[in-house]
């Protein structure tokens, strides 16, 4: 697969949405990558490539409920997708309320949805990586469910574990529900998409 590297627009960009996961094919599939499905499926829904390197990311740009969005999915690894978020929102001058992050959550079941405007890291190491570089918590998050860690597994091996074949089916319907979240948010609709979607 070969990737694009080229300039990207300098001005008239408002938010990003940024999917968190791990590069690589040996995480393809892994419970920490349902940011990655969730940013694939909003992709795919509006026929854009996310393949264009830029800020330590895979990019692209697109038109999304009015506004002018970056989408990215950052090479760095999830502990410090920071790096590449931060390094998005310096050049462009795009403050924290209007990074939109898409992450997994072990706290909920597999296709369940959890749309905050902000707050605490909540452990995602991910997360907390964006917030401690960034030094805010304003940014609104769209949580996928990937299921609780079994008692006796250790949370590392749980996040990169695979998903069942049933568990991908739910996880995949969770990601094209945040999707529609991401328009719904990019229009301005964010509790219209709480409503809707948190369960």
């Amino acid at each position: 697969m070969f990737f694009k590297k080229e300039k990207f627009p300098t001005d008239g960009l408002s938010h990003i949405v940024v999917g968190l996961g791990n590069m690589g094919r040996e995480y393809e599939g892994t419970r920490h990558n349902a940011g990655f499905m969730a940013l694939d499926a909003l992709a795919a829904e509006i026929s854009v490539r996310v393949d264009r390197i830029k800020f330590k990311s895979l990019c692209a740009t697109a038109e999304i409920g009015g506004q002018k969005v970056l989408l990215m999915k950052p090479s760095t690894y999830m502990n410090r997708s920071g790096l590449a978020v931060t390094e998005a929102m310096g050049f462009y001058k795009i403050p924290p309320e209007n990074v939109i992050v898409l992450m997994d959550d072990i706290s909920l079941e597999p296709g369940r949805l959890r749309i905050r405007r902000k707050g605490s890291d909540g452990g995602h190491n991910g997360l907390k990586n964006i917030l401690y570089l960034s030094g805010s918590d304003q940014f609104p998050r769209i949580k996928l469910g990937v299921g609780q860690k079994p008692e006796r597994w250790d949370l590392a091996d749980w996040v990169l574990s695979r998903f069942s074949s049933a568990e991908e089916k739910l996880v995949q319907e969770a990601a094209d529900k945040a999707a529609e979240a991401v328009k719904l948010i990019l229009s301005g609709q964010i509790d219209r998409a709480m409503n809707l979607y948190n369960s």
